[in-house]
């Protein structure tokens, strides 16, 4: 696992625009996997400028999201395919058929049906080249709640009480907010052949630390990372605050700016 730790919320979005600009410029139809949030907010406002300012091209680009909100329609202003429209894919020149979001309104009955589907869409476009996630306060990913499966899929998961009060601030009242969700599985964004792991913040530290130091167990299913081989991780000072190796991973940035390679 490589560990970058950045100065502040700015350079983690640029450094991660680095490396997703990097993969479309040597694959420029390359799969991206994406999340939604406020973390990632930075890093799709800077591939928006770097395609409008240096000529990025997303023409050829696929991605898929991690999850949605079920029972939001993509016009919610709420849903996280409203979300992705507004962020990145109406500012860059990706062609829409080519971006895959779970659809919050499939009718219950067709859900499991839905969920293979999405799997299979995956594997049909190659896989994901380089997966972006994020953390919950709880310690998830995408929306694998602790307790999920670490070798889960795709399915329509039940939001736990922090996450719906995480959430709420996105919405008028906790009331509001959906509870549930799909979402890919553990096992199904292991699967990517790179992961991009931002987090930023103090109030992120304690549960970035049990992500990448602790054990891994499906109580924080974002320990799960830790058995993945390629995995870059990118956290300003206040989220990388409670980790104890942090000399060791400032060490081994700095011999990777010296020696011109990534170390993993």
């Amino acid at each position: 696992m490589r560990v970058l730790i950045v100065k502040d919320y700015d350079e983690m979005s640029k450094k991660a625009a680095d490396i997703v600009a990097e993969l479309v410029k040597r694959k420029p139809n390359c799969v991206l996997g994406l999340a939604t949030g406020s973390t990632p907010e930075g890093l799709y406002s800077e591939l928006v400028r770097r395609h409008k300012e240096e000529g990025l091209d997303f023409s050829k680009v696929i991605t898929f999201n991690l999850d949605e909100y079920y029972g939001l329609p993509g016009t919610h202003p709420q849903s996280y395919r409203y979300f992705m429209n507004e962020k990145l894919f109406n500012g860059i020149n990706i062609r829409k058929e080519n971006t895959l979001v779970p659809d919050g309104k499939v009718p219950i009955k067709d859900i499991e049906k839905f969920c293979k589907e999405y799997e299979e869409k995956i594997k049909k476009a190659g896989g994901i080249d380089l997966q972006v996630l994020g953390i919950g306060g709880d310690g998830h990913i995408a929306f694998n709640e602790p307790g999920s499966s670490l070798s889960s899929r795709t399915r329509l998961v039940a939001l736990n009480e922090q996450t719906i009060k995480d959430n709420s601030r996105f919405f008028s009242s906790v009331d509001d907010v959906p509870k549930y969700a799909l979402s890919m599985g553990v096992g199904t964004i292991l699967e990517a052949k790179e992961l991009l792991f931002l987090a930023n913040g103090e109030k992120k530290a304690e549960v970035v630390a049990k992500a990448i130091e602790g054990p891994i167990t499906s109580s924080i299913t974002a320990s799960a990372l830790q058995l993945h081989p390629k995995v870059t991780v990118i956290l300003d000072e206040g989220a990388a605050k409670m980790l104890s190796r942090v000399s060791f991973y400032k060490f081994a940035a700095e011999a990777e700016e010296k020696i011109g390679m990534k170390l993993f």
